[in-house]
């Protein structure tokens, strides 16, 4: 497949978009007239797309969604049509964890930018990813306690690992919303931009990763995931990372790496 520009074939009517394009894998969100809602279509949509990326060379992933809004949860007309039947319904919940843990676990750093309202399954999504840029009018926050409902696909734990346990409960029993500076300051984003740049500014990180080895970039997030996680202990974090140190340090990405740096130039690594 031709990296320099590859476009999906999907109509317009498609619910998400993706693109490959010089190494970076764009999924956008294209259901804005009901707020990017997460349907059982789109989960598979964005699984297939994150597989397919994975497979054809993408060096990172940048999440994005059309419209005015980010995401504002689960289609909660799926939601109706499946808790009738228990067998149904746990497919629904285990779509949603399996597409997420691939963001998550996956070899590719993801990106997100975020723009508008990212409440419920958005922030599920958003939370999955690596890092997140944040338009300044963004605004987050879960709303499952306000329906008598909980988080489904990660949430509460993704979550309370991300801006700990206190504010956490406080987000997901208030059902509050908090805006970008909050967002920031509590490290459930990375950036905060002006609306008018979030898409130039999460582009421009993800081209900036897409230069750099693919293999180191994998190595980095599996590390950092895995002192994340909090069953983890610090003996076994320090040889996970010595054991993927001797892996980077004898492949081929250090060849070109030690070059440029002799060389005083930019390294060029292959894809």
């Amino acid at each position: 497949m031709n990296q320099a520009a590859v476009q999906n074939m999907q109509d317009d009517d498609a619910p998400i978009r993706t693109s490959l394009r010089d190494g970076v894998g764009t999924i956008e969100l294209a259901r804005p007239a009901v707020f990017n809602c997460l349907s059982r279509q789109m989960l598979s949509d964005i699984d297939h797309a994150m597989a397919t990326f994975e497979r054809d060379g993408a060096r990172t992933v940048l999440v994005t969604a059309s419209g005015r809004n980010f995401c504002t949860g689960a289609a909660l007309d799926e939601v109706e049509q499946v808790r009738q039947g228990e067998a149904e319904l746990c497919s629904f919940l285990a779509l949603g964890h399996a597409v997420l843990d691939r963001i998550e676990a996956g070899p590719l750093p993801v990106v997100a930018a975020v723009q508008g309202l990212c409440l419920a399954g958005g922030i599920e999504l958003a939370l999955a990813c690596d890092v997140v840029f944040a338009a300044e009018d963004a605004r987050f926050g879960d709303q499952h306690a306000a329906l008598g409902l909980i988080p489904g696909w990660g949430g509460s734990q993704r979550l309370t690992r991300t801006i700990g346990l206190r504010r956490a409960l406080d987000l997901m029993y208030s059902a509050r919303w908090i805006d970008a500076p909050a967002a920031l300051q509590w490290g459930l984003v990375n950036h905060v931009v002006p609306a008018a740049r979030l898409h130039d500014e999460a582009l421009s990180y993800a081209r900036q990763l897409a230069t750099r080895s693919r293999a180191g970039l994998s190595a980095i997030k599996r590390l950092g995931r895995h002192a994340a996680n909090a069953g983890q202990s610090l003996p076994d974090g320090l040889r996970l990372e010595q054991r993927e140190a001797m892996h980077v340090l004898t492949g081929t990405d250090i060849n070109e790496g030690l070059a440029a740096f002799r060389e005083r130039r930019v390294p060029n690594f292959a894809r």
